[in-house]
């Protein structure tokens, strides 16, 4: 498994990726982040292929990037690869529709949630 330390690398990924067709997968459309319990990810059909956790950081920051004053759940907020939630994330392949995803776990007091967002073309890549 790759792992992504910035942007440009990111979008190297994404660039040799075969080109996505729709999907009538269990996941639906997730253009900002979706909780998506365990029951509705296709663990079969989904392969992981990198990682944006940096493996030299113990506690990655929460801090946020929004620098066209987008927020977390915007559909257009930029993939900002060192800042949360992405630096908490895997990049997932399905291989039925060819898609890429990042996921990640959202931890609170008594809840897990894990979140899925889709690498769309277009959308902004940032460090």
């Amino acid at each position: 498994m790759q792992a992504i330390r910035n942007a440009a690398e990111l979008q190297q990924l994404l660039a040799r990726a075969p080109r996505p067709h729709p999907c009538r997968c269990s996941i639906g459309a997730c253009q900002a982040w979706e909780s998506l319990p365990d029951d509705r990810w296709p663990a079969a059909q989904l392969e992981r292929v990198a990682t944006l956790r940096d493996p030299d950081l113990n506690e990655p920051t929460f801090e946020e990037r929004h620098p066209a004053g987008t927020r977390y759940d915007s559909p257009n907020a930029p993939v900002a690869v060192r800042f949360f939630p992405y630096n908490r994330c895997d990049v997932w392949q399905c291989t039925q529709c060819q898609r890429q995803l990042l996921r990640y776990t959202e931890f609170g007091g008594y809840y897990v949630d894990h979140r899925v967002r889709e690498l769309t073309p277009g959308l902004d890549i940032i460090d």
